[in-house]
């Protein structure tokens, strides 16, 4: 199975911690490893990848080995009820 990660435009920001090399492994896995599980979740939710889709967040967590933090991370996403 193919996971749906984060590719980041590196022409903006080259130095984006979601950059991935050619391998499509994280180039800065270090500053991802290096978070204690709060400060991932803050930069999940209201840093740096808060702008990223669910689908992505997980991918993303699971990648890193942080599959723990879905929960805490993926706010569920409520649909109006149908009319």
């Amino acid at each position: 199975m193919v996971e749906d990660l984060h590719r980041p435009d590196l022409g903006a920001n080259p130095a984006d911690p979601f950059a991935r090399g050619a391998d499509g492994k994280l180039v800065r896995r270090s500053y991802w490893l290096d978070l204690s599980d709060r400060s991932l979740i803050l930069a999940m939710t209201q840093g740096i990848g808060s702008n990223l889709t669910n689908e992505h967040k997980r991918a993303h967590l699971r990648d890193i080995g942080r599959e723990n933090l879905i929960d805490r991370v993926c706010i569920q996403e409520i649909l109006p009820p149908e009319r």
